[in-house]
């Protein structure tokens, strides 16, 4: 049996202002206090469209492939809910910004059917009565909808994924499916010939990972009732996080009926070449480039997938990347500095830690003035106090030890007072190394350099 999946997702854009209207868009400010009459839908009242809002839809549409409606309108969709005040929602569905783009997921495209710029409903808090907070009505929002062309969750995933690092990198969403910032939507449809299915629409799925679980529960679900003589029929389901299973929600008997049309209040907008150049040339350095450039620069592909997942850090990097050995630097960012950060649960830039400080450690590293031990005590301490590296070095005596005339006094000590483990060494044991090394490091503290210790102690053996 063939499935076959297509997703659409829903996206808030950070615009300062929401798509409509003035009030300012932020959902987490108190309330009901980001609201004026246009998004409590007024009679009379005009919408007046947020350029910012068309010109981060562009951002997304170049970097996601699609071609653009150089003459492109709003419609209205007409439907009735307590969430909708007006009555009808300001959307696109002519005319879409955005049509017939791809994303790339490990050498397959996933074809993107359109993208489209539309407002976001206020929120309803369902207890004994409804309640509505406002301060969601007419959040600007754009929606990516896919060809039916992924084949697993697997695939779903990574889609997802791909899409939310662009959108994050663009600069244009917090894309946060956990609060609601960009939310999914499956069709799933299980077919034994080559027509397709009939699809089934899963809702409410709260995380990438879950889409996957969601998927693949849906194409066993109709793979069994399909074995079993059953017919598939149109339905909207709901993921249950708790049990991974989609729960009924209803059945779809009838199609939707929002009699679109044109929306009167706002006129044709044309994007001319000069406004798309702009867009264009102002564009950020995405994700596929960065990971380019970290793979040429010897990094290694788990601190990649790390930097990239974690904007912030991957901002520090780029900072001064130019200034350091970037594959010390990224050990540090994706080891020390980010355990640091996630139990304290707090960003890079929360912290003391300054661009200079990280540069002078990385270059005490690289040239092994300290050792990765140090590093760690070092770490601890300009993460939470702005003192000079160098500083701290010199009062905590830290410099490693690298001359070779003192790290040949230490390793003779340490053979002439160890002479049963100079004998295990002649007889083949390979404990003897280690345990002399360990003496090594206590005789120095632990300030000797362990690479040149141990090229010295085993130069120092062999004349035994």
């Amino acid at each position: 049996m063939k499935p076959t999946i297509g997703i659409e997702v829903h996206v808030e854009l950070k615009s300062m202002a929401k798509a409509f209207s003035l009030s300012k868009n932020n959902f987490n400010d108190e309330v009901n206090s980001n609201i004026n009459v246009i998004d409590l839908g007024h009679p009379g009242v005009l919408p007046r469209v947020n350029k910012g809002v068309i010109d981060m839809a562009l951002k997304a549409c170049l970097a996601l492939n699609f071609k653009i409606n150089r003459l492109m309108h709003f419609d209205r969709k007409n439907y009735f809910y307590p969430d909708l005040p007006k009555g009808y929602q300001i959307t696109q569905q002519d005319t879409p910004i955005g049509y017939d783009g791809y994303v790339e997921v490990s050498n397959k495209k996933i074809y993107l059917e359109r993208m489209h710029i539309e407002e976001d409903t206020c929120k309803s808090i369902h207890t004994t009565d409804t309640l509505l907070n406002f301060n969601r009505s007419g959040v600007p929002l754009i929606e990516i909808v896919t060809k039916p062309c992924i084949e697993s969750g697997a695939e779903a995933m990574e889609y997802l994924e791909k899409l939310r690092e662009t959108l994050l990198y663009l600069g244009i969403s917090d894309v946060k499916i956990e609060e609601g910032s960009m939310r999914c939507d499956v069709n799933v449809s299980v077919s034994d010939s080559d027509k397709l299915g009939t699809k089934c629409e899963v809702k409410n799925i709260g995380s990438i990972s879950n889409v996957g679980l969601a998927i693949d529960y849906e194409i066993k679900r109709q793979e069994e009732l399909i074995k079993k003589g059953g017919k598939i029929v149109p339905q909207t389901r709901r993921f249950d996080d708790k049990t991974k299973t989609t729960i009924l929600m209803r059945y779809k008997e009838t199609g939707n009926d929002y009699r679109y049309f044109p929306e009167p209040d706002i006129p044709f907008i044309y994007i001319d070449d000069e406004w798309l150049k702009n867009i264009s040339d102002n564009m950020p350095v995405l994700t596929d480039e960065l990971k380019n450039k970290y793979v040429s620069l010897g990094i290694n592909s788990n601190n990649i997938k790390t930097i990239i997942a974690n904007r912030n850090i991957c901002n520090f990097l780029e900072e001064v990347i130019e200034d350091v050995n970037p594959v010390i630097a990224s050990n540090l960012l994706t080891g020390d500095i980010l355990s640091y950060l996630n139990k304290n649960i707090i960003k890079i830039e929360d912290t003391k830690l300054t661009k200079n400080n990280f540069i002078k450690l990385v270059n005490l590293l690289d040239k092994k003035t300290i050792s990765s031990k140090q590093a760690k005590e070092i770490i601890n301490i300009i993460l939470e106090d702005e003192k000079d590296v160098l500083e701290i070095v010199k009062e905590n005596n830290l410099e490693q030890i690298s001359d070779d005339s003192l790290i040949l006094d230490i390793v003779t000590k340490v053979i002439k007072n160890n002479p049963d483990s100079v004998k295990d060494f002649k007889d083949g044991k390979d404990r003897a190394i280690k345990y002399l090394m360990g003496q090594i490091m206590k005789e120095s503290k632990g300030q000797i350099n362990p690479n040149l210790a141990n090229e010295a102690l085993i130069r120092e053996l062999s004349k035994y």
